[in-house]
């Protein structure tokens, strides 16, 4: 049960300070006219703020004493989660602005925080790398399937992107945080306590997700057999974010497991490079 992988050397954890749809707010169903993916995404965002913040609290618990580079890499991450805290409570005003009632997601998602806040610190950190995994496999797969993201809206497309490149960045901080706090476990105690949070953490994430989705389709009129089948047809098909997400809880759960054992590198500079494009002089300033 090795713990000698690390973050390459070349990985860097930028702190970018971007704003997102300030002058153009997404169309009420902003990806692909279509109310099932968009009532998905929403779903997805309406847990962000307090969830992030849940994650920040998470490891921050552990900064001192940590070595570098990873106390660097950890103040960098804090900063990164804050920008998408902040960009998010925007993008879910604008959901409400275009129609939705998000306060039955929102307050789940509080709710299931306040849960895991009851469990021990080493408990909530290694929800928060089960977590941080989900984040950076659906960020890898969006990033590396252009459908996932094709036919939203423009503005909309460009925050995901965005999120997804840094989720990809600091996908690790939280997992060699929990391995620097939970050093003197052993390795199979070590592995079984992150093992066992996140299938806690696994079904708790779906059932939240999947109930903020059905709230948002019934608002449209739309939480019926037809609009699901089509909607978990597209994410759990063969190139489905919520399969591959399905198949990044095995990978998570070896024995020796890292987040940078998938090397996504190469993506990372191809995403930069469409999201530079598209914010121009915002990305220099």
């Amino acid at each position: 049960m090795s713990t000698d992988l690390r973050t390459p050397d070349d990985v860097r954890i930028e702190k970018r300070d971007l704003k997102f749809g300030r002058e153009t707010p997404p169309p009420r169903w902003w990806h692909s006219g279509d109310p099932g993916r968009t009532a998905f995404f929403n779903a997805l965002s309406s847990t962000f703020p307090v969830g992030e913040k849940f994650f920040m609290t998470a490891v921050r618990h552990y900064r001192e004493g940590t070595p570098q580079p990873l106390r660097g890499q950890i103040d960098d991450f804090l900063y990164q989660e804050s920008m998408h805290t902040r960009e998010h409570v925007v993008f879910n005003r604008q959901a409400e602005d275009a129609g939705f009632d998000i306060a039955s997601a929102e307050d789940r998602a509080r709710r299931t925080i306040a849960w895991a806040k009851r469990r021990s610190p080493i408990q909530q950190l290694a929800a928060t790398c089960a977590l941080e995994h989900f984040t950076a496999t659906l960020a890898h797969d969006a990033l590396a399937n252009p459908e996932h993201l094709g036919g939203a809206a423009e503005e909309a497309r460009q925050l995901w992107r965005w999120h997804a490149i840094e989720e990809i960045e600091h996908k690790a901080v939280a997992f060699d945080t929990y391995l620097h706090a939970a050093r003197a476990m052993t390795p199979l105690r070590r592995w079984l306590k992150r093992s066992t949070v996140m299938c806690v953490t696994t079904m708790r994430f779906h059932y939240v997700i999947f109930r903020n989705t059905a709230d948002l389709l019934r608002q449209d009129g739309r939480n019926d057999w037809a609009t699901w089948k089509m909607l978990l047809a597209w994410l759990y098909g063969r190139h489905g974010l919520m399969r591959a997400l399905a198949r990044g809880v095995f990978t998570y759960m070896r024995p020796g497991f890292h987040p940078w054992e998938v090397d996504d590198r190469s993506l990372l500079e191809e995403a930069l490079r469409l999201l530079e494009a598209g914010r121009g002089k915002e990305m220099m300033a």
